[in-house]
């Protein structure tokens, strides 16, 4: 999974897509889940992505993406971001489960 993501501000491309693995390593199958992403402000701060619906590119091998709206990037700063997964039994886990994904939306020219 990538610890650190770049897009500029107001951008909705590229993605951020990620493979799931938990603290051993290994490959989270997340056939039958749900996964949403939420982003906050750096450190701590205030949500700017709540739990939204992710998509499920190869859920045996973990592979999600979130695609951005146009108000998820408006706002330059960093942020810290993950992938919560809910798996058809209902437990919850979410990735990366030590960290955070490093997110900067950096400010456009225009």
């Amino acid at each position: 999974m990538a610890e650190k993501f770049y897009i500029k501000q107001n951008d909705t491309k590229p993605v951020i897509r990620a493979k799931l693995l938990d603290s051993a390593g290994n490959v989270a199958n997340v056939t039958g889940a749900a996964v949403v992403f939420s982003m906050r402000v750096r450190p701590t701060g205030t949500t700017k992505v709540d739990k939204q619906t992710c998509t499920i590119n190869t859920a045996v091998l973990g592979d999600v993406q979130y695609a951005w709206s146009a108000a998820n990037t408006n706002t330059a700063d960093r942020y810290e971001g993950e992938f919560q997964v809910t798996y058809s039994d209902g437990s919850v886990q979410t990735f990366p489960n030590n960290t955070y994904i490093d997110i900067t939306v950096t400010d456009d020219v225009e």
